[in-house]
């Protein structure tokens, strides 16, 4: 496969919340089964328009978007596609951990029964997923202990396992190694260069290593707008922008 396939996109989006514009113009495209990171300083759009691609904003009555979102060829905000159907297709794994006060097992039971899994097909799946996010070892003897009680690395693969149990097509990470410690930051890592042959990843990071570590592409935002994209290599090392080589180097953010 020479010519890489776009599974993700956005072309001319913009979003306001209220009278505020977070996204001026971004055109953008994600490849299939590649890690793209979303760089560039606090408050310039990196989240804003992860959740843009999970219809998260939504659930915000004063945003108002314009622009085109899809998902291969199909766009996210038009026809008769729900929110619960785009976020079955682009899960999103956040920033905290967040486990609800449910079993390890429960939780990703919840996600199943609310997408209408048939109940005699969930044990295999939640097995599966456990296993696809590197943590079934850990806890398959113990599944109805408390998600809360999992230390905070087990809990983000836990969310991981939640998010591919449902099998979708792409995977938004937020800042998903914020809070863990250089160890289970580290098994994550691992866990999401595992998981690219199967998925779509695009992932929030202020860690410029990481962003090394783990992407094949990266891009840089700044201000809402999109400053360069490309190969990780190349944006790190040669920059097209001025602006890029002084954010990656440290200068500012």
């Amino acid at each position: 496969m020479n010519k890489e396939h776009i599974k993700l996109s956005a072309t001319a989006a913009k979003l306001w919340f209220g009278t505020k514009q977070v996204l001026k113009n971004v055109t953008v495209a994600f490849p299939e089964n590649k890690i793209t990171a979303l760089i560039g300083p606090s408050g310039c759009g990196k989240s804003t328009l992860l959740r843009c691609f999970n219809r998260m904003h939504d659930l915000s009555p004063d945003a108002r978007i314009e622009g085109k979102f899809l998902l291969e060829e199909q766009n996210l905000y038009k026809g008769n596609l729900t929110a619960t159907a785009v976020r079955r297709r682009i899960g999103m794994v956040f920033q905290q951990a967040n486990p609800f006060p449910k079993s390890i097992y429960e939780k990703i039971n919840y996600g199943l029964k609310i997408n209408d899994i048939p109940k005699h097909e969930r044990p295999a799946i939640i097995e599966n997923a456990l296993k696809e996010s590197y943590i079934w070892d850990e806890v398959k003897d113990d599944l109805q202990k408390p998600a809360t009680k999992l230390s905070g690395g087990q809990q983000q693969r836990l969310c991981i396992a939640r998010t591919v149990a449902l099998r979708p097509e792409v995977i938004l990470m937020d800042e998903p190694c914020s809070a863990l410690d250089p160890i289970s930051t580290s098994k994550v890592e691992e866990l999401i260069l595992k998981l690219k042959k199967d998925y779509t990843i695009v992932i929030v990071t202020h860690n410029m290593q990481q962003a090394q570590r783990i992407a094949d592409k990266t891009v840089f935002m700044y201000l809402g707008e999109i400053i360069e994209a490309g190969d990780t290599h190349q944006l790190f090392n040669k920059p097209q922008q001025e602006m890029t080589g002084n954010y990656v180097k440290g200068h500012f953010g």
